[in-house]
């Protein structure tokens, strides 16, 4: 299983410098982004027709981000060279056997003249000496400092849907989320890193099913601090992203750094941070993907022995932030325990996420193999309370040869086309990344509105003078009919109110005479932008050739 190079690794130098020259030229703001307006100019100089150019647009935006890159805009160039030749630009002209090492630039008409006029514009001392993706990113991480703008930006003045995701926050989500306290209720304020950090895939499962081979079989080697054994060795969470060097970073260090997007696990204190910790190194794939390996979950005696931190609150909050989830089972290990279902249940809410893995299945002959994969959807149906049938893919992930002799020729073959649909997932990960963090921050926005509408009804039925202990004390023993006086009031969904029973949990340690009251506007805010701020934000950002 392996994910291919991208074109622009098989470009020649020559031509790297050629594409960066145009690429200077073509990006008229200098902030290393090349947006619809740029494009539509830039592009119109290869004399394609618009259809054309309209897919070229659409597969070098694949991550539907609203703008190119250096890397995306190489690969467009590619495109409409293989378009003037006369190829039909298509997906899979990417992955086909084309010479991109002595595949020509494409003829760009007039772009000597635009060249030498950008050469002759003359530029200020500051902007010599800041790069443009440096002044893109710190004015992105300026809206962060405070919430309080003084006045609203246009949301034409943003040159990506992160970027305009990120001011909507400031404006208009994070205020709501101050004055409610969702960010110590639910979860902590959003930071400059969460928004930018690359998409991440999160493994669980029993001790020994594989979750650390199944890694190292993606990456094609072993990473650093990885160990593997029958036995319980991952006895922390490991986070696997791309780095410089191979290296190993503790859990506190690489919580406090702010340009990684792990701040918020300081909430659940230095016993988990130290197992927690970060491993890096060069790698292609990590370049697009973050892997979270975590602890076998528990199961039979091993349950009593509790765990020094919240592992479930863990997984949870890792849980949000993941764009998939694999849960791993083996023929061997199909019991749920109390702490996996516990586990699972954490997961409410990111179903769309989840997919299950039935690893080593080459260890059962394909009779065996049969009744072991009806006994898991019969674990799970029990676990999942859902009437849908989960997805569950069937292998061998690790870097053996498939047991032809277990499973026979039927069973090579499944375990091939299994892997490559998990294959297929996974790649689709990064073009996802930018739906999934839209799809992220509008849940989030309407669990922070529904939030504000608890806090508040809460704090209008304390009394004004005397009994306040007492009152406090019956509204949180009947959380449940207050949850449901305000999903009446407000006509609001049942399934998108908290879990009461932890909501109480958090309550019980707060003053509800010290909530603040409901404040119209900072609610009406948060609807014109799911109404209105989002689709413009959306609307702006489409194929420019639409």
């Amino acid at each position: 299983m392996e994910i291919d190079a991208a074109p622009i690794s098989r470009c020649s130098k020559e031509h790297l410098r050629i594409y960066k020259e145009w690429f200077s030229c073509a990006d008229s703001d200098g902030d290393g982004r090349i947006t619809g307006g740029d494009a539509t100019k830039f592009f119109s100089l290869s004399n394609l027709p618009r259809q054309d150019l309209k897919k070229v647009w659409a597969i070098a935006d694949s991550k539907w981000q609203g703008y190119l890159g250096f890397n995306e805009f190489v690969i467009a160039m590619q495109l409409v060279s293989l378009a003037q030749a006369g190829q039909e630009i298509t997906v899979d002209l990417l992955d086909a056997k084309v010479d991109f090492k002595n595949l020509e630039p494409p003829r760009m008409e007039g772009l000597d003249t635009l060249l030498e006029q950008k050469n002759h514009v003359p530029k200020s001392e500051p902007e010599l000496n800041v790069s443009p993706l440096r002044q893109s990113s710190s004015q992105a991480a300026s809206w962060f400092q405070s919430s309080k703008s003084a006045k609203k930006v246009s949301l034409s003045s943003v040159t990506s849907i992160i970027d305009g995701l990120k001011k909507l926050y400031i404006q208009n989500l994070k205020p709501l989320e101050v004055t409610y306290r969702f960010n110590e209720f639910v979860s902590p304020s959003l930071t400059n890193s969460d928004f930018d950090a690359k998409p991440m895939v999160m493994l669980l499962g029993q001790y020994s099913t594989g979750k650390t081979t199944f890694i190292k079989h993606l990456l094609r080697s072993s990473y650093p601090g990885a160990h593997i054994g029958p036995e319980p060795t991952t006895d922390r969470f490991v986070v696997v992203m791309n780095g410089p060097d191979e290296r190993s970073i503790p859990g506190n260090t690489i919580a406090v750094q702010a340009d990684m997007p792990f701040s918020g696990l300081t909430t659940f204190g230095t016993a988990f941070l130290s197992k927690f910790e970060c491993s890096q190194m060069p790698h292609p794939l990590l370049e697009n993907i973050t892997f979270v390996d975590t602890p076998g979950v528990l199961s039979g005696e091993k349950q009593r022995t509790q765990r020094s931190y919240d592992f479930t609150g863990v997984t949870s909050w890792f849980a949000a932030k993941c764009d998939l989830i694999l849960l791993l089972f083996d023929p061997h290990k199909l019991d749920i325990s109390d702490e996996f279902k516990r586990v699972i249940s954490s997961l409410r809410g990111h179903d769309d996420k989840i997919r299950v893995v039935l690893n080593k299945a080459d260890q059962v002959d394909t009779q065996q193999l049969m009744r072991v994969y009806g006994a898991l959807m019969w674990s799970l149906g029990k676990v999942l309370n859902t009437p849908e049938v989960m997805r569950v893919y069937i292998g061998s992930f690790n870097d053996k040869p498939i047991n032809e002799a277990a499973t026979g020729p039927l069973g090579k073959e499944l375990f091939e086309k299994e892997q490559d649909d998990l294959l297929s997932d996974l790649r689709d990960i990064p073009k996802k990344a930018c739906d999934r963090r839209i799809n992220e921050f509008v849940k989030r926005a309407r669990a922070a509105k529904i939030h504000a509408y608890i806090i508040s009804h809460l704090k209008k039925e304390m009394p004004a003078m005397m009994g306040k202990a007492k009152a406090q004390q019956r509204l949180i023993d009947n959380l449940a009919d207050e949850f449901a006086k305000v999903q009446r009031e407000q006509h609001l969904p049942a399934g998108d109110f908290p879990n009461v029973e932890h909501f109480k949990e958090i309550l019980s340690g707060y003053n509800m005479d010290k909530f603040e009251k409901l404040k119209p506007k900072m609610v009406q805010a948060v609807d014109e932008m799911l109404g209105y701020d989002i689709p413009e934000l959306l609307k702006n950002f489409r194929n420019p050739y639409d």
